[in-house]
């Protein structure tokens, strides 16, 4: 393995792209020679089928939907002349309503300048713009973006509670698409609320982003929100940094949106080279299938040398495994496929996984993300003499992946300029491209995702649960019996088990009369609604 740390090793497996300056290193990530030429014929293929994509082909034909997200950054790839319009008018309405904003001319009920936002979203409604703000985050930034992006309610209260006297001065940008996402309505209602709390019309705070004609749609046209931005059905979430998902957020925060389109589209244009040699999203395809067999059977760990990319990895496990983990395949064969992703950021990662990476089971692949630039504004003492941390910084990445390749492991690295707005969409659409061309290697749909969709309803039935457990109580009040006992009586005895602990939730809340004798988590313990 040593022999992969030399210069000839590099000059094989160096994939540049100068007009982004960004670099691939996949000479220590080596796919064998034989293994290669028997997978060309599928990396072509895909390679083909993501063109065929980008001209309007159907993605999901259960759903009668495209996959447009590449058409974000270059509308004029756009297969009808309708979505390039409103690609270009979303761009337009986005720039528009935040320089309202950024002047004053949008203001808040006080006729001051808004001085927070609040993202409301949850999954690839809330991911991208949450990583496009950590990463490009500095203290000139006209306003602070906070975000609500689950439905625990200590969560969303710990974050409202942020906001303290920037409340009426927050606006709300709250984001689904089919406007029906239960965490991100939760959050809604909350919000809405807190407003209302304090004497403020939460109409004339918030924004909608949303699909047309939608509940969230309907509601926001209704009530005279700020502002309807859109989404649309051949964009997936996961997907949608580019879209008003990311660019209304991204402008408000004073982000230079135009950069992050452009990056991506160049990354795009240089990931549509039918030249595997110098195609990086499809040399990394190549080395995930070489690495994981075809079958993901190695993890792939994230890390990024820098702090402003620590929620890069976080952003990639959606991206990767809910587009990858697939049970069956395009001919509706099981092949349970999916590409595992964790990672946190260098140097931090030394101190804590490290060690297994390099010397416990070999069940993985490392992708490092080189920074060059130290930052503007980095301190410029040294910390040593003639060192700075940042040397120590690269010191940190160069010796872990020549510690992890001399024990026999994989590495890839890329390597970036500085962190701003191109670097960052370029990452994103790199990724983008090779996630979506390793799943046509894969012979998979990168852009269905049944089973979020099957949890959602499995949610639903326990809400339904619970709601019958409370009727069934309040028939019997001060009887006591046990969750089993209950759930029978319910009508729901298949879902004895979490009668257990929808009961205990609601005993722990105080909530509905419910009390319990016995021991919290007891299978025995009984359960009533006091009378009266």
């Amino acid at each position: 393995m040593s022999d992969l740390l030399g210069w000839n090793a590099l000059l094989a497996g160096i994939v540049s792209i100068p007009e982004l300056a960004l670099t691939l290193d996949s000479s220590t990530m080596p796919v064998p020679p034989d293994e290669e030429r028997r997978l060309r014929p599928e990396i072509e293929r895909a390679l083909v089928e993501m063109a065929a994509l980008e001209r309007g082909q159907l993605a999901n034909r259960d759903e009668n939907r495209m996959v447009g997200h590449y058409w974000l950054r270059a509308p004029e790839l756009a297969p009808t002349q309708e979505i390039r319009q409103a690609i270009e008018t979303a761009r337009e309405d986005v720039a528009a309503f935040a320089g309202a904003v950024r002047r004053g001319e949008v203001a808040a009920p006080d006729g001051m300048a808004f001085e927070r936002v609040l993202h409301v979203g949850i999954g690839g409604s809330a991911l991208g713009p949450q990583l496009a703000c950590d990463a490009l985050a500095g203290p000139a930034d006209p306003v602070r973006v906070e975000f609500l992006d689950n439905t625990d309610p200590d969560g969303i209260e710990r974050t409202l509670q942020t906001l303290g006297d920037h409340l009426a001065r927050t606006i709300g940008i709250v984001v689904s698409k089919s406007g029906g996402t239960k965490e991100t309505q939760n959050g809604l209602e909350l919000l809405a609320a807190r407003l209302r709390s304090h004497g403020l019309d939460p109409a004339r705070q918030l924004v909608a982003v949303t699909g047309q004609g939608s509940a969230l749609d309907r509601r926001a046209r209704g009530e005279g929100w700020l502002g309807v931005f859109p989404m649309w059905d051949w964009v997936g979430g996961r997907t949608s940094l580019t879209s008003a998902v990311g660019l209304l957020t991204m402008s408000l925060a004073g982000f230079d949106v135009d950069a992050l389109l452009d990056g991506a589209r160049v990354m795009d244009e240089a990931t549509r080279d039918p030249d595997v040699a110098k195609n990086p999203a499809a040399r990394l395809a190549l080395c995930w299938h070489a690495a994981g067999g075809g079958a993901g059977r190695r993890d792939m760990v994230v890390i990024p040398y820098k702090d402003r990319l620590a929620l890069f990895s976080r952003y990639l496990q959606q991206l990767v495994m809910e587009s990858l983990g697939k049970e069956r395949d395009l001919e509706g064969r099981v092949v349970r496929q999916g590409l595992t992703v964790y990672g946190n950021k260098g140097s931090t990662d030394q101190h804590a996984y490290i060690q297994q990476l390099r010397e416990g089971i070999d069940n993985h692949f490392v992708t490092l993300i080189a920074v060059l630039e130290d930052g503007e504004g980095a301190p410029p003492h040294e910390v040593e003499p003639g060192i700075h941390a940042g040397d120590y910084l690269l010191g940190f990445l160069l010796g872990t992946r020549r510690a992890l390749v001399e024990a026999g492991r994989l590495v890839s690295t890329i390597v970036v300029p500085r962190v701003d707005a191109r670097s960052l969409g370029a990452l994103v659409a790199l990724f983008e491209r090779t996630v979506g061309l390793y799943a046509g290697m894969l012979r998979i749909n990168a852009y269905h995702q049944p089973g979020v969709e099957a949890g959602k309803r499995a949610a639903g039935t326990i809400l339904e649960v619970q709601r019958a457990l409370v009727a069934a109580m309040r028939e019997r009040p001060g009887t006591w019996a046990g969750a089993d006992a209950w759930a029978e009586e319910s009508g729901h005895g298949t879902h004895a088990v979490e009668a257990l602990w929808l009961l205990e939730h609601l005993v722990a809340n105080g909530r509905d009369g419910v009390a319990r004798r016995g021991e919290l988590g007891d299978p025995g313990a009984e359960f009533s609604v006091t009378a009266g």
